[in-house]
This record gives C-alpha cells, sequence and structure tokens, in this order.
C-alpha cells in the first residue's frame, strides 16, 4: 500500500508553521443572479447554430496515444478507448475520475466523497504504474509517483484516451499499466462562449464556462469552474478552483507555437474513517503548470514537436490529527523537456524517434513530527533525474496490416538505465469489418521517493512487468455497432513491498489476467448505447513482502464489473441519459492477515437537458438514484442520493 494524496501521507504545499494557504468560500448568488438578468438577452440574441444531437456527432476517426501520432481507431494495434467531450457533456460529468468509469479495464477506487484520494487501477496494476499526461505533458503527482485523480476537472476537454497494456517504451516511467492521455481543445472558427451554473444536495454549487475559438492566426481555448460542497460528514467539506488554456499562434500552415496552462486550488476537509472521526483534519492543494510547446512541420513527409514544460506543487495538511507527523507541508517541483519527430520515407514506413528528459525535487517540512520513537528528521526530501531515448517503426508492408516495434532506454540518477521494448500489430479484414489486435511488450514504474525515504533504502530498483493482449474488433450493422474483445495478461515482478522490519526491498510479484469488453451501438439515429464489462483475476505470487499473504488477491481490485449507458436526443430539444454500474468480488487489505469481502454495489444515474432556445438549455440529474450504501475503500462511506439542477447559456 502507498499512503497518501499526492506526496507522503496527506503532505501540502505551504504550511501552518508560517500561515495558512488558505481560499476563503465565496458566495455564489451573484452567479445565478447574472444566469436571470443576461439569459433573456442572450437568448434574443443573433441566431446561432443549434447545438448538435448526440447522433450527429462522429464516433473519433483518430488515436494519437497508442503509437505518438494520428493512427486510425479502428486499425489500432494497441486496446483503445476514447472518450468524447460530447460523452461528457451528455453525462454531465464534473470530474475525469467519474468519465474513466466506463472504461473496461479501469478499476476508479475513490475514498469517500468529492476531494478525498481517487486512485485507478488499470489491469489490476498499481495506481502508481500508470502515466497520465494532459496535450502530451505527463502529470504523475508528488512523492508517491501515483495520480490523485481527485482534483482533475473536465474542464476544456475534447478527448481522453485510454491506452491499455504496457507503454514504458514509448512514455517511459509509470507507464508500465498503460496511458491515460487527456487532449484539451484547440480552438476553431468563430469564437464563442459558454456559461453555467447548477446547484443541489448537500449544499453543493457549481459555476463554470468555456470559450474558444480563432482570431486571424491566433487560437484559444480557455475555461475555469469552482465547486462548493459541504458532502455528507463532518469536516467533509471540498472547494475546488480550476482554470485551464490552450492557446496558439500559428504563422502559417507549416508552425504552431503554442502553450497548455492549467491551475487549480482544492481545500479539503479529511473526516477519516466512520470508526475514527477527524473533526478538523484539512487538507490544501495548489497546483499549476505551464508548457508551451512547437509544432512544426517542414514538409508533408516529415514533423517535429518540442515540449518544454514546468509544473509547481504545493500541499499543506494543518492540522493533521495523525498523532505522529502532525501538521506538514510539501513542495513539488517538475521541469520536463520532450521531443520528438516522424519522419515518413515511405509510404509503408513511420520511423518515430525522440528523447525526453525529467528533473524532480520535492520535499516535505514536518517541525512537529513525534520524536517518541527515536529522533526523527523534520525535512525529508529526494531528486530524481532521468534521460531516455525513444526509437519505433510502425510499418504497413500490405494493405490493412499495421505493425509497431519501439524500444527505449532510460536512464536515472538513482539506479541506472533500464530498456523497454513494444511490439503490436494490427490486420483488419475490410470483408468482414474485424479487425484483430495484439501486443507484447515489457514495462517499468521507478521507486517512489514516498518508498525511499520512508523504507530508509536509496538502493531500490524499479518495478518491472511483462505483458500480453490479444483481441479483435468487430464492426456490424454499416458500422452502427462496434464490439471489441481483448484478453490480457501481466506478470508484475520486482514490487516494492515490506520485510518484517518494515524496510522497503523488491520483493514483491504478482500476476493479474482478464477480459474486457466493451460495445458501442447506435440502432437509429439519436439513440446511442454503451457498455462494457472486465472480468479481473489478479493474485500475489511472492511470500516475501509481509503485507499481504502469497496467494492473495490483490486489494480494491473487483473480479467483475459491468457498464451501461443510453442516451437519447428526442425531438433536437431534449437529451436523456441512463447509467448503471454493477461492481462484484472485491477484498480490502488486512496487512499481514488474509484479506476481508467488501460489499458488492450497483448504482443507477440519470441526467437530462432541455433547449429551451439555441443559446439557453436548463439541465439536472440524480446521482445514485436507488440510494445504495456503499463504499469504494472500506470505511469511508460514498454519497447516497444526490439531485442537481441548472442552466446553460451559449453565446
Amino acid at each position: 500500500m502507498r499512503a497518501g494524496r499526492c506526496g507522503l501521507g496527506h503532505t501540502s504545499p505551504t504550511l501552518g508553521v508560517g500561515g495558512k494557504l488558505v481560499m476563503q468560500n465565496r458566495p455564489v448568488c451573484f452567479f445565478w443572479v447574472a444566469i436571470l438578468v443576461f439569459a433573456p438577452v442572450f437568448c434574443l440574441a443573433q441566431e446561432a447554430t443549434p447545438t448538435a444531437s448526440p447522433g450527429d456527432a462522429e464516433v473519433e476517426s483518430v488515436v494519437v496515444s497508442a503509437t505518438r501520432f494520428d493512427i486510425p481507431l479502428d486499425q489500432s494495434p494497441a486496446t483503445v478507448t476514447v472518450i468524447s467531450s460530447e460523452d461528457i457533456e451528455q453525462k454531465q460529468i464534473q470530474r475525469v475520475s467519474d468519465a474513466l468509469r466506463e472504461v473496461p479495464g479501469l478499476a476508479v477506487v475513490q475514498t469517500g466523497t468529492a476531494g478525498q484520494l481517487t486512485s485507478v487501477f488499470m489491469r489490476g496494476l498499481p495506481s502508481q504504474d500508470m502515466q497520465v499526461l494532459v496535450d502530451g505533458i505527463p502529470i504523475n503527482q508528488g512523492l508517491s509517483g501515483a495520480m490523485n485523480f481527485a482534483d482533475i476537472t473536465t474542464d476544456d476537454i475534447d478527448r481522453i484516451e485510454v491506452v491499455r497494456g504496457p507503454q514504458s517504451a514509448i512514455y517511459g516511467p509509470h507507464a508500465l499499466a498503460g496511458v491515460i492521455q487527456i487532449f484539451t481543445k484547440q480552438g476553431a472558427g468563430t469564437p464563442g462562449v459558454m456559461v453555467a451554473g447548477e446547484g443541489g444536495s448537500y449544499d453543493s454549487f457549481r459555476e463554470w464556462g468555456q470559450s474558444d475559438g480563432k482570431i486571424g492566426d491566433f487560437d484559444y481555448s480557455v475555461a475555469g469552474s469552482r465547486l462548493d460542497t459541504d458532502n455528507d460528514r463532518p469536516n467533509n467539506n471540498y472547494r475546488n478552483t480550476a482554470g485551464i488554456a490552450n492557446v496558439g499562434w500559428s504563422p502559417d500552415q507549416q508552425v504552431r507555437i503554442g502553450g497548455l496552462f492549467t491551475y487549480s486550488f482544492s481545500d479539503t476537509g479529511n473526516p477519516n474513517t466512520i470508526f475514527d472521526p477527524r473533526p478538523i483534519d484539512h487538507f490544501y492543494t495548489e497546483r499549476w503548470l505551464i508548457g508551451p510547446h512547437i509544432d512544426w512541420k517542414p514538409v508533408e513527409w516529415w514533423d517535429h514537436k518540442l515540449i518544454v514544460s514546468y509544473d509547481h506543487e504545493r500541499q499543506i495538511n494543518d492540522p493533521n490529527e495523525d498523532g505522529f507527523v502532525g501538521p506538514t507541508r510539501a513542495l513539488f517541483e517538475r521541469t520536463q523537456v520532450d521531443y520528438q519527430n516522424n519522419l515518413r520515407p515511405t509510404s509503408w514506413l513511420t520511423l518515430t524517434s525522440g528523447f525526453y528528459y525529467s528533473r524532480i525535487n520535492s520535499g516535505q517540512e514536518r517541525p512537529f513530527v513525534s520524536q517518541a520513537f527515536g529522533p526523527q528528521p523534520t525535512f525529508i526530501g529526494d531528486h530524481t533525474q532521468e534521460m531516455a531515448g525513444i526509437a519505433q517503426a510502425t510499418l504497413t508492408p500490405i494493405e490493412n496490416l499495421i505493425v509497431v516495434a519501439a524500444g527505449q532506454f532510460a536512464d536515472f540518477n538513482a539506479f541506472g538505465g533500464v530498456w523497454t521494448y513494444r511490439v503490436a500489430g494490427s490486420y483488419k479484414v475490410d470483408k468482414t469489418n474485424s479487425t484483430l489486435h495484439s501486443s507484447v511488450a515489457t514495462g517499468f514504474s521507478p521507486p517512489s521517493s514516498q518508498d525511499i525515504i520512508f523504507g530508509n533504502n536509496p538502493n531500490l530498483e524499479p518495478e518491472k512487468v511483462f505483458g500480453w493482449d490479444i483481441g479483435v474488433r468487430q464492426e456490424l450493422w454499416q458500422k452502427r455497432i462496434a464490439l471489441d474483445l481483448t484478453y490480457f495478461h501481466n506478470d508484475l515482478s520486482n514490487v516494492v513491498g515490506f520485510n518484517g522490519l518494515f524496510q522497503t526491498l523488491n520483493l514483491g510479484a504478482a500476476e493479474t489476467q482478464g477480459l474486457e469488453a466493451e460495445l458501442r451501438a447506435e440502432p437509429i439515429s439519436n439513440l446511442v448505447f454503451m457498455a462494457s464489462y472486465t472480468y479481473l483475476d489478479t493474485r500475489k505470487t511472492s511470500s516475501a513482502d509481509i503485507s499481504q499473504p502469497e496467494g492473495s488477491r490483490l486489494p480494491r481490485r473487483p473480479r467483475n464489473e459491468i457498464y451501461f449507458s443510453a442516451s437519447y436526443f428526442w425531438f433536437k430539444k431534449l437529451r436523456t441519459v441512463v447509467e448503471a454500474k454493477f461492481v462484484n468480488a472485491r477484498e480490502e487489505l488486512n496487512f499481514g492477515a488474509p484479506n476481508f469481502d467488501i460489499e458488492d454495489y450497483s448504482l443507477l444515474n440519470v441526467a437530462a437537458e432541455y433547449d429551451v432556445t439555441p443559446h439557453f438549455s436548463i439541465f439536472g440529474r440524480v446521482d445514485n438514484l436507488t440510494n445504495e450504501h456503499y463504499s469504494e475503500v472500506f470505511g469511508f462511506p460514498s454519497l447516497g442520493r444526490a439531485a442537481y439542477g441548472g442552466v446553460k447559456v451559449r453565446f
């Protein structure tokens, strides 16, 4: 088990040791007044193009994350799921973690309510062993190296690509299990603006807005949001402010000079488990990222991309009622450079090459740590540096056959070099609209600063995996139905674990395997069905790590997950969506002893939006309609039935 949110346990940015980093809650009434005053004006403004219906939206035709450049989705050599912005909007999804719940092979685990630590397990592998990117920039966080999805909103998202299976050969560390890449919108056409707000259960209020367009050679897409909710337990409130911008300048058709900017601030009450509640424990997190980049295509057969990024994260846990560490503040900063070029010497060959550099500095101040068990440092920190080179060849020797071979060598200041490879392929049979796809690959994930510091072991080696999968994608009924079925297997080794002296060592091993099924169907115009199923078998295969007995199932990974949704656009005015999810056969970690079962659960959500005019709509949704009582993490109950409603204005 890895502790914490972005850092060590509940660490933080600017601490109460010198004053809190606090953003005061503000009234939201002004927003509703503005909507009521200006909505009629917007509705009477010049006629705008009506919002496209669900049936009008085309399925994404290409994906980038499977090979680091555009490739047809129906010929992808990797198992890929694409979540579109239309899907996010229709289901009224506010956070990326909730969008990922419909993807097969992913288990989303939230420690209670909105704002609490949210992890994603891909194909049963550890949450820190999955790479998360925004527009090509890795954003895995903090001392734990994991990705806490609690504060990642869906503002300004164009699509989310989920690539399952080891991808370290092209994405480096943390891509051991696969990759989740978030693509932001890029402005095009006449500028437009959307503003919206909603309120509902648990004293929840959310306001957000988005604008994009192109003016001459400049394009932009910006968005921002604010969420305030008290949730349902004392000290369970959550406040989040987020902003994002993607801007660019294209002096000609060969070059775009752009930049990605993100900011978020969250204030979270940490009520702890229902068995040991904490009435005042609080956590503050502030993050920002700047990522300038250049896309250059001097000739049709050669293109380049250079990204230089810097991100900064501060955390404060004050007060921290753990009885040992006490109030803390943490700082995490990272500088990254990523260069890639794609060379197409012939019509059947694409050569991709590039390099990657990353430097991370992280540390935590804990001036009030208890000295009852011997001398404890009041500051802990770590520095990591990595350089890597990648090479990939994508071949199409015959029509409809794609073969990809990739390799990467990465060198770390802490443990030296690591080689990884990936071979994948797909073949499409036009006569039956069937695509066979398969891959075999190795992956690695470096030990986190948290493992090194708390386990008092600077000599840890990276975790490694050997994984393979094979599947088929079948399109039927003039492509109105698309079904993807994949079997996968992973052997995880060198896993960081604890010995009897609670030191961290590379002594763990595990095996995961299972079946993923995904269905999308549009039997008639404007009616869309989506379904997914995951069967997952996980097993610990080493007795050296004392956290679990050998043969135990890995904790919090469901054996069966079923998702279903249906959406319909009525009379080009009313959108309705119904979602259902069933989760079965989960276990919770019982350190050093056999795991224990966590209850199964099923959820039902409904949502609707009505276009009063092309400029003005009203919407509402009910989450957990059946008021299911359940916990994704034992002792941290999720919310019961909750209803929300609001308005949206476009101009």
